[in-house]
Parts: structure tokens; sequence; C-alpha cells
């Protein structure tokens, strides 16, 4: 997935179609001298639907389009016949993808399933025919419904990732060699802070034909809440995932305090994730020796499993995957 090709957010302008008139007209037949009303419904207008496609990572195909506009309705004629309904226009969206407006971020629509279809905005109903307004004391009505207006909105259209774990870290912590390890996702990886610019999935296949999606989430610095580094901008794509691993090199000077202050940018983010399941991973373990092992322990977070991995030796990885399928599933480790 190319950097510049990941888009997650796009803020588009939306119009649903206007309803057709309903149609005004009187049957006049040579051997029908008295005749009546049979004008026929107006069409709807067309809707505006979101539909959930498995195939999609991005809104990159949405980034340039910035007005969306659906077809108008029919008018009604004669003879009871109805016009044809506006054409709707259907936004094919990557699961997880949320409807927001954009003035009050209250959320209109949520996409989670492959093939889900939300109306986002529903076309104008159509006018009714003088049809529908004969009585026994008004038998040649001369009026007609006009067609309902269509909806005219701007939204946002915001994507989060699907995924069972996410990656939690500062810059440099291993993140995208871990995910470039288990999976077949190959993130740019470099000795500098903030080689990963933006997320990034793999699946992580695990024993009997089993397997788990991972988030790789740029990392974090010390004050990211304030807008600094990257900020929290990609952290909306780890408030999904069923669990957090946190991941910290052996080789950090306070691995508690580092995943204090972790949790702490987390918890400014969103109080909600303090409710999800956290793991760590001390990172790194081919740089240090046995003995600075047993003194890490020590300096631990105390109530959450502790895996010990190295990515570029494949230490430990086969008991990280262990321990986190047992965290989502609730069960013991194969």
């Amino acid at each position: 997935m190319a950097s510049s090709n990941f888009i997650d957010y796009v803020k588009i302008n939306c119009r649903s179609g206007a309803g057709g008139a309903g149609s005004v007209h009187f049957r006049r037949e040579k051997h029908t001298p008295k005749g009546g009303p049979d004008g026929g419904d107006g069409g709807r207008g067309g809707h505006i639907i979101l539909r959930g496609n498995a195939q999609l990572w991005t809104l990159l195909h949405l980034k340039y389009r910035k007005h969306v506009k659906a077809g108008n309705g029919v008018a009604g004629e004669g003879g009871r016949r109805s016009g044809a309904q506006g054409e709707d226009v259907i936004l094919d969206v990557p699961l997880g993808t949320i409807a927001r407006d954009p003035e009050t971020s209250q959320q209109l629509a949520e996409i989670t399933e492959d093939g889900q279809e939300i109306i986002l905005f529903a076309g104008g109903r159509g006018g009714m025919g003088n049809d529908h307004f004969k009585s026994a004391t008004q038998q040649a009505p001369e009026y007609a419904q006009p067609g309902e207006p269509g909806l005219e909105e701007w939204v946002v259209l915001e994507l989060k990732l699907l995924a069972d774990v996410g990656l939690v870290g500062f810059p440099n912590a291993g993140k995208s060699t871990l995910l470039s390890v288990l999976s077949a996702a190959r993130p740019e990886i470099a000795d500098y802070p903030f080689t990963t610019l933006v997320p990034n999935l793999g699946v992580v296949a695990y024993r009997d034909y089993k397997s788990f999606v991972m988030a790789d989430i740029p990392g974090i610095i010390e004050g990211a809440s304030q807008g600094k580094g990257l900020g929290l901008r990609f952290l909306r794509h780890i408030e999904r995932n069923s669990i957090l691993l946190f991941l910290i090199p052996a080789t950090s000077e306070n691995i508690r305090q580092e995943y204090n202050t972790l949790l702490n940018e987390l918890r400014e983010f969103n109080p909600e994730l303090m409710d999800k399941t956290r793991m760590l991973a001390i990172t790194k373990m081919d740089l240090v020796d046995d003995e600075t092992r047993q003194k890490l322990q020590g300096d631990l977070p105390k109530k959450i499993p502790v895996a010990y991995i190295s990515a570029v030796s494949q230490q430990g990885l086969d008991e990280l995957k262990d321990i986190i399928w047992q965290n989502l599933t609730n069960s013991e480790p194969v």
C-alpha cells in the first residue's frame, strides 16, 4: 500500500434526486365523453447509497470526486402512467467506513460488512397525480402534488481499519519489522524515526489454517495528543481493534515509563481505549543478554501478558501468536 495512495478521510458534497411532479390529466376519448382524471404519479428521486466493498482498502477513489449527484425523478403522465425513478448513485467504500456530519460530527452511517448498503441521503418522494384526488364531491380535480426536493449536504467519510490486533509503540520500536515477519505485508523499514507514515495491514497465519489481522500504526511520541510528531491522526484505526499490543524495545532505559507514556496518550485520545485488552511485547531481544533479560522483568508493568521477541532472529514469535490467539478467542493456546 503506497503511502501516497492511502486516503482515510474525504469530504464530499452529496445531492439526492428530486421527486417528479404528479400529472394533471383527464381521459379524453371519442366514445368516453365523461372520462375522469387519470394523471399518474411522479417517480422518486435517486438515492445516495453507501455500499461496503471488501476489495477496497482506502478512500482514494473518492478523493477527487467532490460532488455526487443522483438523478431526478420523471414527472407522471396521463393514463395513470408513473414517471421513472431517478438513478441511484452507489458509493463503494472499504469496510470500517463511517459517514459523519461535518458540522456536528454526528455519525450518519457505518459500513462493516461486505455488500452492506445504507441509504445515506434519500431521494425526494414523487408527487401524486390528480387521479388520487378524485371523489364523489370532487370529480374533476385540477391539481396534483409537486415532487419533494432532494437533499444536498456535505458529508465526511472516515475510514477506521478493521483489525484484530493493533500495534502501539514509539517510532523505531520494531512494529513494521514485526508485521513484515509475521505476515506478507511489506511496510517501509529503516533505521530512522517515522518510517511508517500510514497504517499497514497484514494477515497473520496461525495453526490449523486460522489467521488474524494485525495493524501497524505510525509511531506515537510524548505529546502526540497535543499534535506533536504525527499527532493522533491515525489512532482512530485502532479504535476497532480487539487487542492493543504495545511494543517496547529491550534496549529502552525505562520500559514501565515508556508504557505509561503510551497509555496516557491513548487515554487523552479516547478514554474508551482503556477498556481494550492490552498486551506487551519486549522487542529486539537479540540485542541483550540473559542477565539483562532478568533485570527487565522487574521493570515491567503488572497484570498484562508479556512476550519477549526478536523479529530479526524470529525469537518468541510463536509464543506471541499463541498469547494473541488465546486473548482473541478466550481459549487455551494449541
